[in-house]
């Protein structure tokens, strides 16, 4: 999502803008050269360091970001043991986490996803494993794909201070293995609060698998899950029930 056209009030004008900056941005990105990491997964290996869930254990909560949140939130829909993906934004102000504020990249919010899962069926580490695997590339600064600014950087945010400890712990192991052709950009901020993002930008994967950008950024993730991690893939994502929109 290069464009903040979602601030026009009528859909259909929305749509039509962001459908053709989509494509164009797509072409252009495609190119120039520039590596989409939905194009290729990556295989790394799995975390040295991960937690180990008591037999009592609930749902756990952690949240994301590696760009635009639709690809994000897309592909950790389809992996088995997540109960919840939801795309909003995490590192500012509550007042500032509406998409129109946070696309001047000035709010210290990046396009983030919260995901719930159960460490009995998925660990915190495969969860990562995945994210920087397939989707999105923590080699980038503060962009992927077409889309650049702060609110697309490679942060994770960790709900606890194992999780916190556990994304350190890997961030050091995949740079020492040299698993990626560049640095690893990916951040680490604790103590941040999510806001879940506007409704129409929930389950936008799985809504518009054809519209351009989704088509041309996203889908291709979805699928390196599939084929890297056949193990963790569920055909069918689990989605978040949004309010219908009033007139």
């Amino acid at each position: 999502m290069a464009l903040n056209s979602k601030s026009f009030s009528k859909p259909d004008r929305w749509f039509f803008s962001l459908t053709l900056a989509g494509a164009i941005l797509g072409v252009l990105s495609f190119l120039s050269g520039s590596r989409l990491v939905a194009e290729e997964g990556v295989p790394i290996p799995a975390p040295v360091v991960d937690e180990r869930p008591a037999a009592d254990a609930g749902l756990e909560t952690t949240v994301l970001a590696g760009g635009c949140f639709w690809g994000v939130q897309g592909v950790f829909q389809h992996v088995e043991g997540v109960a919840g993906a939801t795309s909003g934004y995490t590192g500012g102000k509550r007042e500032d986490a509406h998409y129109n504020v946070v696309g001047t990249g000035d709010t210290g919010h990046a396009e983030s996803v919260q995901i719930k899962f159960d460490p009995k069926r998925i660990s915190y580490g495969k969860l990562l494993q995945i994210y920087f695997s397939v989707a999105h590339d923590p080699t980038l600064l503060n962009r992927q794909g077409p889309d650049t600014g702060t609110q697309y950087r490679s942060t994770i945010f960790p709900q606890t201070p194992e999780q916190g400890k556990i994304a350190e712990a890997y961030i050091a192991q995949l740079g020492n293995a040299h698993v990626f052709p560049g640095k690893i950009a990916t951040t680490v901020e604790s103590g941040r609060t999510f806001y879940a993002a506007e409704d129409y930008h929930q389950n936008f994967l799985t809504l518009n698998p054809t519209y351009p950008y989704i088509a041309i950024n996203d889908m291709p993730k979805v699928e390196n899950l599939k084929k890297l991690f056949p193990e963790n893939y569920r055909a069918a994502p689990v989605l978040v029930v949004t309010a219908k929109p009033t007139n």
